[in-house]
């Protein structure tokens, strides 16, 4: 790898994921580990329509829907390894489940049942994947104003745990308040996980759940989170989350530890 191709990588990952905040903090949806970097990585990418760029299909629409990728663009990014032989069929099997994935978004009037992509086409040949985001999900990837969370890509990539990256995305969407009061069913509710029996008892979903989460977010990202259990009686009811944003050093110290994890360059 040339000199030029670790450098784009490297500022690949430093792209800024955008989602708003009405999809981060009351949408439902369950996703795997590569499902979530995957949408992610695909945030990344999104840029404002232009009359080239905008879709032929939906010509009204202000945004963007097409976006085009190499496999091993986004391998070499998201620090999976190369040439392992399971790279396209892994890649395609992320991009059906995205496509059959959905889930319901309230906009107050109505709720919509949204999938995260309408399209998905990959070159046998070349490995060029081409996607269409769903038009009635892009509002919440587009023109969001003041009521969206922003991060940079590689605060995600090393994470091992499905619900670290969904339980940083909702620390960064309240990080302006500096803490955040969750109803342990409501939190729940929004990891999925209302009805799975292993996460019945506390000990188990603070252990399995929460702990990883603050273990990974306070390692590999840019904020710190501790949390504190709220009771009624002896049960648990609510959980505090408190919020920090880390130093520059310690943002540095944290990039560090990414990129060492997903690989030397």
């Amino acid at each position: 790898m040339t000199i030029d191709e670790k450098i784009e990588i490297l500022e690949s990952r430093e792209y800024f994921v955008v989602k708003g905040n009405e999809l981060i903090q009351k949408s439902r949806y369950d996703l795997s580990l590569p499902e979530l970097k995957t949408v992610s990585y695909i945030c990344s990418m999104i840029k404002p329509a232009t009359p080239e760029t905008r879709s032929k299909y939906y010509p009204d629409n202000p945004w963007q829907l097409d976006y085009e990728f190499n496999i091993r663009d986004y391998c070499k990014i998201c620090g999976i390894v190369l040439d392992s032989g399971k790279n396209y069929a892994d890649v395609k099997a992320v991009l059906k489940k995205l496509s059959d994935r959905s889930m319901w978004l309230d906009t107050g009037n109505e709720e919509i049942l949204v999938r995260w992509l309408s399209k998905a086409k990959i070159n046998k040949k070349s490995g060029k994947v081409k996607i269409e985001i769903d038009r009635d999900l892009a509002p919440y990837l587009f023109d969001l104003k003041e009521k969206f969370t922003q991060y940079q890509l590689f605060n995600i990539l090393a994470m091992k745990s499905a619900f670290s990256v969904r339980i940083y995305e909702l620390m960064k969407s309240y990080a302006f308040q500096k803490f955040k009061i969750f109803e342990l069913d409501e939190l729940k509710r929004l990891l999925m996980v209302e009805k799975v029996k292993s996460y019945e008892r506390f000990p188990s979903f603070r252990q399995k759940v929460l702990e990883k989460a603050q273990e990974e977010i306070n390692e590999l990202t840019d904020i710190n989170i501790s949390f504190e259990t709220i009771t009624k009686g002896r049960k648990v009811v609510k959980i505090m989350f408190l919020i920090e944003e880390k130093s520059e050093n310690k943002k540095a110290m944290a990039s560090m530890e990414i990129n060492k994890r997903l690989g030397e360059l």
